[in-house]
């Protein structure tokens, strides 16, 4: 359904352990590492249809980003343009679906998911790899 948070990803510092460790035993969620060049990413999953993320990819990051089911991507991209928000390009998760990094209009970052098993990696200019949207 549109609108459920299906992902949440919690920054861990440049060493994710005590992060994870925290979040294990708050809630006991096991987490999974998964590998990604150059960062430590580590994956739960809360229940069948939602996970959690901790990693090191944003280490001075603060605040949980979540990310939101939509039905059509290119669609939700579009309405937050209309409405005054920021994008960053939709980039895909092979197998999986499509993502995107936004902001509303005032600075909180969130994250669209649209699943879609057909998904293949876009080419994108390797500058554009270390994006992060900046803390307002």
């Amino acid at each position: 359904m549109s609108g459920e948070i299906v992902h949440i990803e919690i920054p861990g510092g440049a060493d994710t352990a005590p992060a994870r460790a925290f979040w294990s035993a708050l809630f006991g969620w096991q987490f999974d590492d998964v590998p990604v060049p150059s960062v430590e990413y580590s994956l739960a999953h809360i229940n069948k249809d939602q996970g959690v993320a901790v990693s090191s990819i944003e280490p001075d990051k603060r605040g949980i980003r979540p990310y939101f089911e939509v039905d059509d991507i290119d669609a939700s991209i579009i309405r937050i343009a209309e409405l005054r928000g920021e994008v960053y390009e939709k980039m895909a998760i092979p197998g999986s679906g499509w993502f995107a990094l936004c902001r509303d209009p005032h600075g909180n970052q969130f994250g669209l998911w649209q699943s879609d098993p057909a998904a293949a990696a876009l080419s994108l200019d390797p500058a554009l790899s270390n994006f992060h949207p900046q803390e307002h």
